[in-house]
This record gives C-alpha cells, sequence and structure tokens, in this order.
C-alpha cells in the first residue's frame, strides 16, 4: 500500500512519518511494544515505549533498556503522528495501537483477546479506517468457552486427582497462560508451585497490583510432593523437574486443544481448550464494532481468513511477518 500510514517493512511495521515502528523483528530506533511476549518485544531497540506493566515485563526479560512507560488512553505526538493505547485483553499490559494522522486512523492490534481474565484490561473497540488483526484462531472451529465455564472445568479436574492421591500439572505459558490459571484455582486450598519463568512472572503481576493466590518454588531439596498442584512451561515436559512431583496427571492449557490431533501430540491426560488470542466468533465482534474498511491479516490462519473477510464485503490482505503462531498457545 503505497503511501499508507502503516507499510510492513523487512524490519516490521513501520509509520514512515514518525519514523517509529510498531513490535519490530530487527533493532530499530524507536520502537512501540503492544506486549512483552518474546515475538513481539525483542532485544536491541534504541527506546521501547509501551504501557507501564509491559514495561514492568520488559525489564525482567530484556534488561536494562531505555522503557518509556505509558497508561492506556495516554497519547504521544511523534512528528504530527499520534500514538495511543488502549487496552487488548491478551495479557498483563498489552495495548493496541491507535495511530492517526490528519483524520486517518489505522489501529494495530498486536495480540489481543475479547473474554476477561480477570488480569489484564479487557479489550475495547476502536472504530478504524485499516485494522492490522491477527489471525491465529481465524477458522469456525475455534469457539472459546467463558472463562467461568473454564474455571469450573479445571477446579473439577483437580479435585478429582485430588480424591485418587495424584498432583495435578498444569502446562502453559509463563506469561499470561500461567497467571490466568493461577486465577482459576485461586480457592483451592492446597499448596502450588511454580516453575521459576512462571514465578518470575508471578512477580511483576503482583508488584502491578493483580492478586494471584500463594505460590512457591519448589525447594531442590524436598523429597516428597504431597496434595499439589504445579504450573510450569512446556519445556518441563519430560525432564527431572516435573518426575519429581510424581504421581501426577498432566493438563495442557491451550487454544490448539480443540483439535483431538493435537491433544494426543502431546501425550497429556487433559486438554483444558483455553486461548490468550481472539476467536472466530471474537473477530466477528471486531469487525462489526470497528468498522474498518481495510484488514491486513497477520500470523495464523491469514489467507484464509482474509478471504472470508472479502467474501463478505470488506477488503483484506495478508501480510508476512515475524510474529509467531505458536502451537502451544
Amino acid at each position: 500500500m503505497k503511501n499508507a500510514l502503516l507499510t510492513f517493512t523487512p524490519r516490521g511495521i513501520y509509520c514512515k512519518r514518525a519514523d517509529t515502528y510498531i513490535d519490530p523483528w530487527k533493532p530499530v530506533h524507536r520502537a512501540i511494544i503492544t506486549h512483552g511476549h518474546a515475538d513481539h518485544a525483542r532485544y536491541g531497540n534504541a527506546n521501547y515505549l509501551a504501557h507501564k506493566d509491559t514495561c514492568s515485563i520488559m525489564k525482567v526479560r530484556l534488561g536494562a533498556n531505555n522503557y518509556v512507560p505509558f497508561e492506556f488512553g495516554d497519547s504521544v505526538y511523534i512528528n504530527g503522528v499520534k500514538f495511543s493505547f488502549f487496552p487488548a485483553g491478551h495479557l498483563l499490559g498489552s495495548a493496541q495501537i491507535k495511530v492517526e494522522y490528519k483524520g486517518e486512523i489505522w489501529v494495530s492490534t498486536g495480540d489481543y483477546k475479547l473474554e476477561n481474565d480477570l488480569i489484564s484490561l479487557p479489550w475495547e473497540p476502536i472504530k478504524c479506517h485499516s485494522l492490522i488483526t491477527e489471525c491465529t484462531f481465524g477458522l469456525p472451529v475455534y469457539n472459546w468457552e467463558s472463562n467461568e465455564a473454564l474455571k469450573i472445568e479445571l477446579v473439577q479436574w483437580i479435585q478429582q486427582n485430588r480424591s485418587e492421591g495424584l498432583n495435578s500439572v498444569l502446562i502453559g505459558y509463563s506469561l499470561g497462560k500461567a497467571q490466568r490459571l493461577l486465577k482459576m484455582i485461586e480457592d483451592i486450598d492446597v499448596p502450588i508451585y511454580c516453575h521459576g519463568a512462571v514465578e518470575n512472572m508471578n512477580e511483576v503481576h503482583r508488584q502491578s497490583g493483580i492478586i494471584l493466590p500463594p505460590t512457591f518454588r519448589p525447594d531442590s531439596d524436598q523429597k516428597k510432593f504431597n496434595d499439589c498442584i504445579i504450573v510450569a512451561p512446556t519445556s518441563v515436559m519430560g525432564t527431572p523437574w516435573l518426575r519429581k512431583f510424581k504421581p501426577y496427571k498432566i493438563c495442557f492449557a491451550s487454544g490448539w486443544m480443540a483439535l483431538r490431533g493435537a491433544r494426543r501430540r502431546k501425550a497429556v491426560d487433559k486438554g483444558l481448550i483455553i486461548s490468550d488470542h481472539v476467536d472466530w466468533k471474537g473477530l466477528k465482534t471486531v469487525m462489526e464494532t470497528c468498522e474498518p474498511e481495510k484488514v491486513i491479516c497477520t500470523h495464523g490462519y491469514t489467507d484464509i481468513y482474509a478471504a472470508y473477510l472479502n467474501s463478505v464485503g470488506i477488503e483484506a490482505v495478508t501480510e508476512k511477518t515475524h510474529f509467531e503462531t505458536d502451537n502451544e498457545d
């Protein structure tokens, strides 16, 4: 799109007028970051502009850098272009970036979802001319249950394990998914042990005012773990770190658990169908409320979803990015 307000370049999503990138995948002078996951918040940028909670996450994950924190609703003008931060609902601090110049409005959503996870501020609709959206789960088969329904399902599974003398292992992303799971089990009165990667992110959440249940780092000298819950990332699967919690059953928390083949490949006892990405019905709501004239589809089922939008009268194209559609979400 020649002369578009935002374009896709070898370094990332670029606003030439402001000489500013959004979630660049190569180092740049000025980067606006939508959220703290590693495919969107990368090493090497000279300046990072982001929501204050995303800045806190990046300080832990990326170390010392020049971070410029913002609140939701804040704006910054760069060479006449207005950039504003709005909740995306993906995880703590996740933001949509509204870009305005001479009456033209673009929105770059980053990653987002519409379900309220009780941690991140819920997604807000922004009317715009052009919308950049992920399509991670852009097929009709993907439609998420409510957070409350998922909580009931998870708690019942854990209580069944307890009745059988088994510990419960919950596997999910260390940032976002793990804390969402912790909120779901906060009323269960058993010890909760978290892998170091999860506990590091728990501490950031608590410092940001998010109330999580008490959690512990497992003592390496502890010989026995009874009647407990373990929350860990996928990297622990099949490792000695996990084996010390036997006997246990494993629950893999992911939107991909909607597919039977994914459950079989993970070889787990339970698949909890839960995602921090927008589903099919959520994408429909986004198009109806934001009313974009043009949609740019990135990472996921881009070709399929763009074809669908074009078939219903919404102009849509696809763009390649370095954002990941991870099979672990």
